[in-house]
């Protein structure tokens, strides 16, 4: 199976759990008129091999959520990318006791195309300092279904000057 084809599986997967699984976002009327979630073309451009910049001094910081609750992380980190000759960073969040890195990101499709509030990536820690950051992965938070979900909202440094035509559309688009 190429790459392509195991985005689009794991797509199909995903699409499969919202509509079917009691835990879904969706609500009972959503999933009743649910077919497929919107995705952008997979782009393998927009999957990089970074390198992980911890930071000496890890700082607890509060995100603001969608429901105006703080949630408290911990500045891990940043990497970094080019995207049309344009040299971007985000920083890593680690939410205490998770075996994952949480990247969320804004960016130029933000509002348009994909949801206003960003986007989320998540990078399953590995101990080394190289991740692969795939936007093709990225995903639109739960309250970008259901405004009863509580979801962190994206810190300001995490906005990006470029667009990302990868992952996740806003929902309803289709």
């Amino acid at each position: 199976m190429n790459y392509s084809e195991s985005i689009e599986q794991e797509r199909m997967k995903k699409d499969n759990y919202f509509k079917n699984q009691h835990y879904s976002p969706l609500t009972e009327e959503q999933s009743a008129k649910f077919s497929s979630l919107d995705y952008f073309g997979v782009k393998e451009d927009l999957k990089f091999t970074v390198e992980l910049k911890e930071y000496s001094q890890k700082q607890e910081v509060d995100i603001r959520t969608s429901t105006g609750v703080l949630q408290t992380y911990i500045r891990h980190g940043y990497i970094a990318f080019e995207i049309d000759g344009v040299i971007s960073s985000l920083t890593v969040y680690l939410q205490p006791n998770s075996d994952y890195l949480f990247v969320p990101f804004k960016d130029k499709t933000s509002g348009t195309e994909s949801y206003g509030a960003g986007r989320y990536i998540e990078l399953e820690k590995n101990g080394k300092d190289q991740y692969v950051l795939d936007f093709n992965s990225a995903y639109n938070p739960y309250c970008a279904y259901n405004d009863q979900w509580t979801c962190p909202l994206t810190p300001f440094e995490n906005i990006l000057k470029v667009e990302i035509k990868a992952g996740e559309k806003s929902f309803g688009r289709n």
